[in-house]
């Protein structure tokens, strides 16, 4: 039993430490500039320079991550400082919002109307200072924190696009990303702000955005819960509603509180019956619940995140419960993934496939894919496999 998960273990664990984190260091580094390039070929080499924050964010975090979690190692404390040393020069505007794309060099480019590139940029600097002990650090996560939570009823501000009154809608995305982001920051946070975020954050999730009929979670809802029978209204991402479970089962592990974890296993498991392709296999980017035409000519792709965030969950939801379907639907996307989107020519994960299965887009990094996905649940399955090892208890499945 122990050396069937402690080969699964070492399987992951080995992706991570020589293929993937040595992908990065290697390629993603500017010398020059600071901060990381994100836009990489299949090979490595650079084929954009301009620098996107939430990707810059993200980086700074795994690599202080790694730091804390894995190894006091100097070179990835370094590869942290680097980028956050970069951000913290010419990430913000005046007001201490995060642009969403800077030059090379470090100028603005696009205007900080992503509250997203706030909440990695939280997140990166919350880690990091935990790394590096920097009290700078320490305060623009804390800036940066409040800053969310007081524009996190209008995200967008003055750069919302949406005309007030006729269908005001909340998205799914940011109380999914505060519930984890809180998890993140809790050695920094004061108590009653984390109890508070997290549980505003879970309920949304649960009692908003989930369907307890479907099981299925949608991304944009009237405030009340109401559904808009529109295409911006029915639409689904898998991938997102998988993730947010699992960072709600890491939330829920902590109390410990079964039915909750019960209810988010069930789900994911809800949403890969409905997001799975039967004829290709993969999971869909986009759906519509009513299974009309998406509005998103990109619906049919099969993408990296997707598959990896649907591996953590359901590793997790196996750890967890034990239950036989976690099993079998893990190995399934497990199956599914790593011939697709695993390089072994070149190391990493491809991003894009069309829906057969193709590589779409043979980039390994770009505005959207960075140091991230890929590593973060490298790891977290490798602990989950860990914690199924070391189990007194063997689940009778296996």
């Amino acid at each position: 039993m122990k050396q069937i998960f402690e080969s699964w273990e070492k399987r992951y664990w080995n992706a991570l430490m020589l293929d993937v984190i040595p992908f990065w260091e290697c390629h993603s580094i500017d010398k020059e500039h600071g901060g990381y390039i994100t836009c990489l070929a299949r090979n490595g080499d650079w084929f954009d320079t301009d620098k996107f924050v939430w990707l810059q964010s993200r980086q700074v975090w795994m690599f202080s991550y790694f730091y804390n979690r894995i190894e006091k190692k100097s070179s990835w404390l370094d590869i942290a400082r680097h980028g956050a040393e970069f951000l913290k020069k010419h990430g913000r505007d005046e007001e201490g919002n995060w642009y969403f794309s800077l030059t090379r060099e470090g100028k603005p480019l696009v205007q900080p109307y992503n509250i997203f590139s706030d909440c990695f940029a939280a997140m990166a600097f919350s880690q990091y200072a935990l790394a590096s002990g920097d009290e700078e650090s320490k305060a623009i996560a804390e800036r940066t924190f409040q800053n969310i939570l007081k524009r996190k009823e209008n995200p967008k501000g003055k750069y919302s696009k949406v005309f007030p009154g006729t269908r005001d809608m909340k998205s799914f995305a940011l109380p999914m990303i505060l519930s984890n982001l809180c998890l993140e920051m809790e050695w920094m946070l004061e108590p009653e702000i984390l109890e508070r975020t997290v549980a505003s954050s879970v309920d949304e999730i649960l009692n908003l955005f989930l369907d307890r009929e479907s099981l299925l979670l949608y991304e944009n809802v009237y405030p009340d819960g109401r559904r808009a029978d529109s295409m911006e209204g029915r639409i689904m991402i898998p991938g997102h509603g998988i993730e947010a479970m699992w960072f709600v089962m890491d939330i829920a592990r902590r109390q410990p509180d079964a039915q909750r974890i019960g209810l988010c296993v069930d789900a994911i498991l809800h949403i890969l019956e409905f997001g799975w392709d039967k004829e290709y296999g993969g999971l869909f980017y986009y759906r519509d619940v009513k299974d009309k035409p998406p509005q998103q000519l990109e619906w049919d792709q099969k993408l990296w995140w997707v598959h990896l965030e649907a591996l953590v969950a359901l590793i997790m939801g196996y750890s967890l419960t034990g239950r036989a379907e976690c099993w079998e639907w893990f190995e399934k996307v497990h199956e599914y993934s790593w011939p697709h989107f695993a390089d072994p020519d070149y190391g990493e994960w491809f991003g894009y496939l069309n829906r057969r299965g193709e590589v779409l887009l043979n980039l390994k990094g770009g505005k959207w894919k960075g140091c991230f996905h890929v590593p973060r649940a490298l790891h977290r399955c490798a602990m989950e496999f860990r914690r199924i090892k070391e189990n007194a208890e063997p689940h009778p499945l296996l």
